[in-house]
């Protein structure tokens, strides 16, 4: 059986080191001082629940794996056959152009276009660059068609700090905003709330063990840099996962089932929530021949035992 990601290639960086996939263009590993920072899996596994992978031009679900485009049905492949909704974009199982590889930065390339129920091509990449105490990724996306379109960005990291237990870790989410989900088809099925005065409030972190999630936040504080922060922390140490403006919100994901650890946590930055293309919620509008770039990344402050 041939591998469901492809080649696998590394880049290095003083003691930091990440393997990225051919198919999907995803983070399949990354450790600083050997210790990691993310949920791994076998070269030769399909990622499970979506780990490391980008999700492109639309993160999260599509109800019914149905929208309109410009007054016309459109219907998308149904890739979550339980729920019968499209998930997570068009590009997670795609065989990607390598474009440039150096020791610690990879470049891919990928077209959409010919899919089910996508209308508008796209050119769409992706750089990772690697820091000694970190990782920066650069998504763009082109309008290679002839009308308008919105799209959508995400990554689906899961994030860890060493060997530390999920449940031990703190997150902290500067984030005013919650859109409550439907636990069986995972879609909104409310407006946007405060998080004021519920279980909903990490501004002042929380303790991971207890809190049950599968949750999109918004209304995300800008620091003084202009990005967005999350924070896992133990101690001393913090892993802090930031992005651009552009990514107004954070799926934060806490699944007890993780294949080889358990409990996990993924922290996944999004341009838009769920079923952006059929509520218009946040899309990142292209004109004809219109580009978008926008970045998110890690960095480990303290040590690691």
């Amino acid at each position: 059986m041939a591998n469901p990601t492809g080649e696998q290639f590394e880049l290095l960086r003083g003691t930091a080191r990440a393997v990225v996939t051919e198919i999907g263009a995803g983070l399949r590993s990354l450790t600083i001082g050997g210790k990691p920072l993310v949920e791994t899996f076998a070269e030769d596994e399909t990622p499970p629940k979506g780990a490391g992978q980008i999700l492109v031009p639309w993160p999260n679900r599509t109800a019914g794996a149905r929208w309109t485009f410009d007054g016309e049905p459109q219907e998308l492949e149904v890739t979550e056959e339980a729920r019968g909704n499209a998930i997570h974009g068009l590009a997670r199982r795609k065989e990607w152009e390598l474009v440039e590889h150096a020791e610690s930065s990879i470049t891919f390339g990928c077209d959409i276009g010919a899919d089910k129920g996508w209308p508008v091509p796209l050119r769409t990449g992706v750089v990772y660059d690697l820091a000694p105490r970190g990782l920066t990724v650069t998504h763009t996306i082109s309008n290679e068609g002839d009308k308008a379109i919105g799209v959508g960005v995400g990554a689906h990291p899961y994030f860890r700090l060493g060997d530390i237990p999920t449940d031990d870790l703190t997150i902290t989410l500067p984030a005013s905003r919650v859109w409550p989900f439907d636990g069986e088809q995972q879609l909104p099925f409310a407006d946007e709330q405060d998080v004021d005065g519920t279980e909903y409030d990490l501004r002042g972190g929380r303790i991971i063990g207890g809190l049950d999630l599968d949750t999109a936040f918004t209304g995300l504080g800008a620091s003084d840099d202009g990005r967005h922060h999350v924070w896992l922390s133990h101690h001393d140490t913090h892993l802090d996962i930031w992005s651009d403006p552009d990514f107004r919100w954070a799926q934060v994901f806490t699944p007890d089932d993780y294949p080889g650890r358990g409990r996990a946590i993924a922290v996944e930055p999004m341009t838009c929530p769920a079923d952006a293309l059929n509520s218009g919620t946040d899309l990142i509008t292209l004109e004809p021949g219109e580009s978008w770039t926008g970045s998110w990344g890690i960095r480990l402050e303290g040590s690691l035992a």
